[in-house]
């Protein structure tokens, strides 16, 4: 996949790619991982030019590329945290299609580059956390969805945006075989409105790299507000909608995952608290360290208004 940069940002606000790595000092520990593992194939190798988002966190240290890229939540690669990274180089990012229907003025199948043409990358370094208890500090580049869907022209009577990951077996060992852990396509969906929150992102990279196969090249979804498995991968699919998607986890089992899926500590997962969560990368066994999870993931003065009103104890 060739992503295009953008020629109309001034070279004074991209960073270098020497500096930004020598900045992050993250690369002793990955770069035993090798090329083949960490870039999508068919990827450009080259770094990603972007703009820094004035949306990042910026208080909290990043989780190394390593940990990023080898601890995964892919299902399609298999159930294990280290299968996507073994089994993930298999598929095959280029070319890649987004089909776009459902209630839009411009339904097309799209070329990604075409997709996202034109809209600046930035960089935005949000926090990620996962319904286990365990979470990152993820420096992704990407596009504002919100641009994406003013592309697509959401017609009058979108109120929710359904996304579909790919379904390709023979790339993904996770989708072959008699007895699956969930139903393919993975679905995930959201409200229009989340969908065009400023938070919500394209993610088409991290580390200032086209994303790794394992973490859902070459286009995925991130929602940082919300538990993991709501920013979908490997997307193939956008469809817009006057009815609520059920996504593929709600539809496995509605009584521990929801539609929303709001980061919030008061809601415990039936079989686990969420009151705390563990940072990885922060030791592990006995020395693990576990802090106090954040209504909303920490982002709550930005996105706490979406639900005013909504139980979201009942809404889970």
């Amino acid at each position: 996949m060739l992503i295009r940069r953008p020629s109309d940002i001034p070279s004074s606000e991209i960073t270098p790619h020497d500096v930004y790595l020598r900045r992050r000092d993250f690369m002793t520990g990955a770069i035993a991982l090798g090329a083949a593992t960490m870039l999508p194939a068919g990827a450009s190798a080259g770094p990603l030019q972007f703009v820094k988002s004035p949306l990042s966190t910026t208080d909290e240290p990043l989780t190394s590329l390593k940990d990023i890229t080898t601890y995964n939540n892919f299902y399609e690669f298999g159930t294990d945290k280290d299968d996507p990274a073994q089994n993930a180089r298999t598929l095959k990012t280029t070319p890649w299609t987004v089909k776009v229907d459902g209630l839009v003025g411009k339904p097309a199948d799209y070329d990604l580059d075409d997709l996202i043409k034109s809209i600046p990358l930035e960089e935005r370094i949000y926090r990620m956390r996962c319904v286990e208890g365990w979470s990152m500090v993820i420096p992704w580049i990407g596009v504002p969805l919100s641009a994406v869907l003013a592309r697509i022209e959401p017609q009058s009577g979108a109120k929710f945006v359904s996304f579909e990951t790919l379904v390709r077996p023979a790339e993904m060992p996770g989708q072959r075989g008699l007895f699956q852990p969930l139903p393919w396509p993975y679905v995930e969906g959201l409200r229009l409105d989340e969908a065009m929150h400023p938070l919500t992102i394209l993610a088409v990279g991290l580390y200032g790299e086209p994303l790794p196969n394992q973490n859902g090249a070459p286009i995925r979804l991130v929602v940082p507000w919300k538990y993991g498995f709501k920013s979908i991968k490997s997307i193939s699919r956008i469809n817009l909608t006057d009815t609520q998607p059920v996504p593929s986890w709600q539809r496995a089992n509605h009584q521990e995952y929801g539609f929303y899926s709001n980061v919030n500590p008061q809601v415990d997962h039936p079989r686990w608290s969420q009151a705390t969560e563990r940072r990885i990368g922060e030791g592990s066994g006995l020395f693990t360290k576990r802090r106090p999870t954040l209504m909303f993931n920490g982002y709550g003065e930005q996105v706490a208004s979406l639900y005013s009103g909504l139980d979201l104890k009942a809404n889970y």
